[in-house]
């Protein structure tokens, strides 16, 4: 297979193990895990994605949007990417300045996040404050997570949004 990252984005040139392509995992529909490298087997044994046989076969949940744009199949304007997240303006905006911050991991939502996700998590609040600076919004703006049913969550793949440019009012929803 060569030379790619593997799903716990720890980089890694062992043919026996999973590797995602070069635009990210999120294009992949099955790997075969990695059976030597504990943080990929602790990644996937507490998401409930190790399968069963001989080869443990990893499947990730059904593509989203996200993990569309995450691959680049549908094209989105993206603000900021680095290894384990990206930001991009929301297509259906609620404020003058509105984007997303999405892991490229599926965590489908805030739930289902674990307590080994917390270093991710913070990643991702800190990303949003510093795009939410380079965008401009020093009067301040509103950071959204939307969880499940009735929180109005659209799409289940975990995404901060940040909202500026105008007053916002309470309460929300």
């Amino acid at each position: 297979m060569g030379y790619g990252r593997c799903l716990s984005l720890k980089q890694c040139n062992d043919s026996s193990r999973y590797f995602t392509n070069p635009a990210g995992f999120a294009s992949w529909t099955s790997f075969t895990a990695c059976l030597t490298c504990e943080d990929c087997l602790l990644f996937h044994a507490r998401r409930g994605s190790l399968g069963t046989g001989s080869q443990q076969e990893i499947r990730k949940p059904e593509p989203t949007i996200f993990s569309k744009i995450i691959d680049k199949t549908i094209p989105a304007v993206i603000i900021y990417e680095d290894d384990k997240c990206l930001a991009f303006r929301d297509v259906n905006p609620q404020a003058p300045v509105h984007f997303l911050v999405i892991p490229r991991i599926p965590i489908p939502r805030i739930s289902e996040a674990h307590d080994d996700d917390a270093s991710l998590l913070g990643h991702l609040l800190i990303v949003a404050k510093n795009v939410a600076k380079k965008e401009g919004l020093d009067e301040g703006y509103r950071v959204v997570i939307n969880d499940g049913k009735n929180g109005a969550q659209s799409v289940y793949h975990l995404h901060i949004h940040v909202l500026g440019g105008r007053q916002m009012k309470w309460p929300p929803g």
